[in-house]
């Protein structure tokens, strides 16, 4: 019984030559995506906000509530504004929209996942989800220790669109 072929490997798709947000003129612009076909597509960020011992202990008594649930809330509403905020950004019907928080050794993790079916991504709203999430994170705790500090805000993972899928690499 003959081996059955290996699939061939996709393709990798070529790199930009140059930013898709600028004119002939070198001038910023909103990429045109009018002719581009609706697909579904998602996209997933984190963040990393650390926390002193202090601060991860006293996060169940906050008197301003429950950080981890306000940050949830405010990741998802600011993924909804992410066109008001960074300029070239496409307004966008997001189907759905998620953010967890969780306490990690440290501090705490922020996992943002947004989804659209349109004519271009949603890596941006992933990215603003889980930043504004960590921002929120800081303005509830930093009565207790300003030496919070924000890192590792980053694309983790995205489908969908002529780019294709991305899949950041396990450390």
């Amino acid at each position: 019984m003959p081996k059955p072929k290996p699939k061939p490997k996709p393709r990798p798709r070529p790199r930009p030559t140059k930013l898709s947000h600028f004119d002939a003129a070198g001038r910023a612009a909103m990429v045109d995506v009018g002719s581009k076909p609706p697909t579904r597509r998602t996209a997933t960020a984190s963040a990393f906000v650390a926390l002193s011992a202090k601060v991860i202990a006293a996060l169940p008594r906050n008197p301003k509530g429950n950080p981890l649930e306000v940050a949830r809330i405010a990741g998802i509403q600011a993924a909804k504004r992410t066109a008001e905020l960074i300029p070239m950004c496409h307004p966008l019907a997001l189907t759905h929209v998620d953010v967890a928080t969780d306490l990690a050794p440290g501090g705490v993790r922020i996992t943002a996942t947004a989804a659209t079916v349109g004519a271009t991504g949603v890596e941006m709203e992933a990215l603003t989800a889980a930043a504004v999430a960590a921002l929120t994170v800081y303005d509830m705790t930093k009565a207790l220790d300003k030496a919070i500090v924000i890192r590792e805000i980053r694309l983790e993972a995205k489908s969908g669109g002529k780019s294709g899928d991305f899949k950041r690499a396990a450390k």
